[in-house]
């Protein structure tokens, strides 16, 4: 990969650093409206994000006229913006204040889970507000190991780990996660992972999802198998009812120790709970891109 230069770097920080102190002080309804002028100006500074989620939308839900795709797509920035604000005010949410942002729901499957003294997988994804949802475990039950990946500008990503760990939680970098995952699952923790990104030829494989195929890792159906630890779907929905959002814990998935079947039976768990909120899963990025051999990309 290209070296990145310094004044990018920078000039990149100093812009994230605006975004969220934009939306850390003001009240809570001016920073939504904020987050949404922000989400915005990104749909209209990169417009691939939005062709990207028309071209997913219309492979994956092709009953859908265009009006309908770009409603979701527009939720989906819509959703992105909700996310900014909560991740600008990590700071000041706490256990006094957390109800007034989010509640949590099926608490006692997580509860059920740790009696059985094998740790717990989350299997979620870039859906609702996933960086909240972690935040908020921590202050509703411990703290929790997170996967994540590094970003590439390092001062961004200096920025985005001090607020993930706010909470207490524990990150754990993807490119060496393995072992300290097994680690925290046998000391009977919780880690979470996300499982909706597209994966290598190498490191995955092809189950449906949405009715196409799509690459996905088997390696969380791997650690399910040789950890043994419950595997629950969690996700942070959004409600426009309650105007918070909803922690959500599904009961846990039975996992069989097939890496492809199980991995099959995690994605159409996650398809499930996309049809039923399709505006808040990231269409904008290139689910679909690794295809079978032979065929043609789907993306530009």
């Amino acid at each position: 990969m290209r070296r990145r230069s310094a004044l990018r770097n920078w000039t990149e920080y100093l812009l994230a650093l605006l975004v969220l102190k934009s939306l850390e002080w003001p009240p809570l309804p001016l920073a939504h409206q904020i987050g949404r002028c922000w989400c915005l100006l990104l749909d209209r500074a990169l417009p691939r994000l939005r062709r990207v989620g028309m071209r997913n939308l219309a492979m994956a839900m092709p009953s859908l006229d265009d009006g309908a795709r770009r409603n979701i797509v527009d939720g989906v920035f819509r959703s992105l913006g909700r996310l900014l604000v909560i991740f600008a005010r990590f700071p000041s949410i706490d256990r006094s204040n957390l109800p007034r942002f989010i509640r949590c729901e099926g608490s006692e499957h997580f509860a059920a889970a740790l009696r059985t003294a094998r740790g717990v997988l989350f299997a979620t994804a870039h859906f609702g507000n996933w960086e909240f949802s972690a935040f908020a475990h921590a202050l509703f039950e411990s703290p929790m190991h997170v996967v994540i990946r590094a970003l590439d500008n390092p001062l961004i990503d200096r920025l985005v780990e001090r607020r993930r760990t706010l909470s207490g939680n524990h990150l754990i970098q993807k490119k060496d996660s393995a072992r300290s995952i097994l680690k925290a699952l046998a000391a009977n923790q919780a880690v979470g992972i996300l499982i909706d990104q597209n994966a290598s030829l190498s490191d995955g494989a092809f189950v449906d999802f949405f009715g196409m195929p799509a690459c996905a890792s088997t390696g969380f159906a791997k650690l399910a198998a040789h950890s043994g630890a419950a595997v629950i779907p969690g996700f942070a929905i959004w409600s426009d009812e309650e105007r918070r959002y909803i922690l959500r814990f599904d009961a846990p998935i039975p996992m069989t120790g097939d890496a492809v079947r199980d991995t099959q039976t995690l994605q159409s768990a996650l398809e499930a709970a996309i049809r039923a909120h399709p505006d808040q899963w990231l269409w904008i990025h290139r689910r679909w891109k690794t295809r079978p051999a032979g065929e043609p990309p789907l993306y530009d």
